[in-house]
């Protein structure tokens, strides 16, 4: 085969930096023992890469795929959002809003209780 330049790559995937990154990964992926879409030549993995590539040989949406996942640290998984556990009861909306009206006096009870011991602080 003749040899084999950066040109003949830029075809494909324009931005040099990118071409770097997608042949070295493609290159680990060789190493790995993936097979090869063109023939070995006695070529080492980085060329292979090159080489295939630059005859369009791989999918390059595949090989960004495989890099991105590669890289992540924590996959997100789609999962199915869990129904709500609560239940209202049916027929008594005077009694599940009379208990929702007394937590909150409670709760503001509690704070204002905190907010006065607070004052005795400032004074002292």
């Amino acid at each position: 085969m003749a040899r084999l330049t950066v040109e003949d790559c830029i075809v494909r995937v324009p931005n040099r930096f990118e071409l770097v990154v997608l042949a070295s990964h493609r290159a680990r992926e060789l190493s790995a023992g993936v097979a090869p879409n063109v023939e070995k030549e006695n070529d080492k993995n980085p060329v292979i890469a090159l080489r295939e590539i630059a005859d369009g040989a791989v999918d390059l949406d595949q090989i960004k795929a495989g890099l991105i996942h590669g890289m992540q640290r924590q996959v997100e998984v789609d999962e199915p959002e869990e129904e709500s556990s609560l239940t209202l009861p049916v027929g008594e909306p005077e009694a599940v809003a009379a208990e929702g009206e007394g937590e909150s006096e409670s709760e503001s009870e509690g704070t204002q209780v905190a907010a006065e011991e607070g004052d005795g602080d400032a004074e002292a």
